[in-house]
């Protein structure tokens, strides 16, 4: 068997996924151009196991070890991409990255009025330690 025909159909499958990698929006999509992608490398190691005549057949070992990771990345993945659609109701690569943005600078608008509010309550507490001690000098 000539090398050259799976080369060249892992390199289809590659691009393929690195394309929906890249132009896809939803999660879910992009986990399986990924998958793509980790197929397509598969494929060339299998490829170049056959190819060398390996005795060790190292290429298909280290095939079942990414399959194997590829199955556990799928899994957390998954996971993950359903807990965010159960917040916020989108699994939207684009939408997603734009909340967590406002997110960080609303989190900043708030830490910064909670510091503005704890200056004030202490800007307080100092006129009212003066006001106690000028009563206390004037009792005494």
């Amino acid at each position: 068997m000539h090398l050259a025909y799976p080369a060249v159909l892992a390199a289809l499958l590659f691009c393929t996924g690195l394309y929906g990698v890249l132009a896809r929006r939803n999660a879910i999509l992009v986990l399986m151009s990924v998958e793509l992608m980790l197929n397509a490398v598969n494929l060339n190691l299998v490829a170049f196991d056959v190819w060398l005549r390996d005795t060790l057949h190292a290429g298909q070992a280290l095939t079942l070890f990414v399959i194997a990771v590829a199955a556990a990345e799928i899994g957390i993945g998954l996971a993950i991409v359903l807990m965010v659609y159960r917040d916020r109701g989108t699994s939207d690569v684009d939408r997603l990255r734009d909340s967590v943005e406002s997110d960080a600078t609303d989190d900043a608008a708030a830490e910064s009025v909670a510091a503005e509010a704890e200056a004030e309550a202490e800007a307080e507490a100092a006129v009212r330690a003066k006001a106690r001690a000028k009563k206390a000098e004037a009792t005494a």
